[in-house]
């Protein structure tokens, strides 16, 4: 028994639910109170165990993979794969809420190091909902899409230490020629 709430202990740890001291908890509530009301509410609110966390990340996830997956059958028409393939990039980047708590997720995007990413990866998603259903031109909403794929990347690079740094640098390798 006493294996498996060590295991149960490391998986907290690693999915980000950490049993913090209370001085520390309380520096930190002070420091967000002003900026993050809505949200100290709403974790207050909606507190889930460990397994509620991982069940809703997984049922999100799966959710967000299968509409993802699903877009592919509508490939050739540009205004249904947009909102499917969006659809399912919501669901996906929601599933991490379930994982490390909706409060985390909001500072974690946006933390200096990622703000940029998460603006452009959030705008592609609003451009390309907004080129399928209310502009209903396959051109432009394809081009929003794979838009929408770049940001999407470029934000889950800004996940992974010096990814965006060795990505850059690659591209710049690739495509600077001199005649």
């Amino acid at each position: 028994m006493e294996k498996m709430s060590e295991a149960m202990e490391k998986m907290r740890m690693l999915v980000g639910i950490e049993v913090q001291d209370l001085d520390h908890l309380d520096e930190e509530e002070e420091e967000n109170s002003s900026s993050f009301g809505f949200m100290d509410d709403f974790n207050r609110n909606c507190t889930l165990s460990t397994k509620q966390r991982l069940y809703g990340f997984a049922i999100c996830l799966v959710a967000g993979l299968t509409c993802t997956l699903m877009s592919l059958l509508v490939f050739f028409n540009p205004i249904k794969f947009g909102v499917a393939f969006t659809f399912g990039n919501l669901l996906s980047l929601g599933s991490t809420g379930f994982l490390i708590g909706p409060k985390r997720q909001v500072n974690m995007m946006l933390d200096p190091v990622r703000i940029y990413a998460t603006a452009l990866y959030l705008a592609s998603i609003l451009l390309a909902l907004l080129c399928a259903l209310y502009v209903h031109n396959k051109l432009l909403t394809l081009v929003a899409i794979i838009l929408e794929f770049g940001a999407l990347i470029w934000y889950s690079m800004s996940y992974i230490p010096f990814a965006r740094a060795m990505i850059s640098k690659i591209m710049v390798a690739c495509f600077d020629t001199e005649f």
